[in-house]
Parts: C-alpha cells; structure tokens; sequence
C-alpha cells in the first residue's frame, strides 16, 4: 500500500486535534473530490513499519483526540490488510484514542455484506473503527456547512452501536449539536 500523507494535528477530520493517515487508491472517482492525486494506487509513498512507527510515535501526544483514515480509500481491498494492522496496533497501545474512516463505501450494502475482498479483514476492520463517514462525494449535494463531510448523503456512523444493535446509530458528539 502507498500513501499520500500524514497529517500531524489535523483539526479537519474528526473531533479534535488528530493524526490523520490519508491512503492512495480509490476505485470511486467521484466528480468533485478534493484529492483526486490520491485515486491511483502508485501515488505517494510506500507504507512501511517505520512508516507505522511513526504514526504511532505521533499519536503519544497527550493532545491528539486520535487516529482519522482518508484516501483515497481505505476499505479497498488492496489496503484493508496493511490498515488492519496499523489499527490493531493504535488500539492496543491507546485504548482510549479514538478512530475515524472516511470511505466512499456503504456501511450496510458493502462493508457488512463482506463484498470488499476478505471479510475477516473488514470485520475486524471495523471492530477497530469508532466512527465511520460512509456514501461517495456527491458534487450535487456538496454542503460546506456540514460537519465532518462534504455531502448531504454521507452519514457519519458510530460503529460500535451500530453493530452491537444491528441499525445505524449515528455519532454523537455529546454536545448535542447537529450533524
């Protein structure tokens, strides 16, 4: 897998301040994206441990909320095997740091049906993921006023309610302020 690149203390992508992971590949090429570049599975830089070691080193900061994937894509098969490792890593040494996804899948219709190559890979995956930002880009409905997506059809998703109760559970951020 390669990648475009980190961001240490990203404020755009997830509550707080965060290390965000933005992957290449994507297969969706939807009209309006803002990292088109990262579309070809050859762009940036190869993922490497130290690559991984990195992140991890800047996820110690006491600062950083948590960890947030963008692409590209995430869940395309092709880098789902690399990012469930990272992400097993990132829970097991902070528990308590969160994990965001943003991906152009449907959380029903492609990640939970197992249709994104291996779905032991996927499912554990999302056992990792605390909040998903699911649905393409849709230039149509682009909305700059929304929080933490760029159209009206993207959802974002707590994970663990989500599949502990079998419905989608949107995010909460406690505040009680409108997504």
């Amino acid at each position: 897998m390669n990648y475009c690149e980190i961001k240490n203390l990203d404020i755009a992508n997830g509550p707080g301040l965060r290390v965000s992971l933005f992957v290449s590949g994507c297969t969706h090429h939807c009209k309006g994206c803002f990292n088109p570049e990262s579309w070809d599975f050859n762009f940036g830089q190869p993922f490497t441990e130290a690559t991984e070691d990195e992140i991890l080193r800047l996820l110690e900061n006491e600062h950083i909320r948590g960890l947030s994937l963008l692409g590209g894509e995430p869940f395309e098969p092709q880098n789902q095997a690399v990012l469930v490792h990272l992400l097993r890593r990132v829970k097991e040494k902070f528990p308590h740091k969160d994990i965001w996804c943003y991906s152009g899948y449907n959380f029903e219709k492609d990640m939970l049906t197992g249709n994104l190559g291996h779905w032991e890979i996927t499912e554990e995956m999302l056992s990792y993921i605390d909040v998903l930002i699911d649905g393409e880009f849709k230039l149509e409905l682009k909305n700059p006023n929304l929080r933490f997506r760029g159209s009206a059809n993207q959802r974002v998703i707590n994970v663990q309610e989500s599949m502990k109760q079998d419905a989608i559970i949107s995010w909460d951020d406690g505040e009680g302020l409108t997504l």
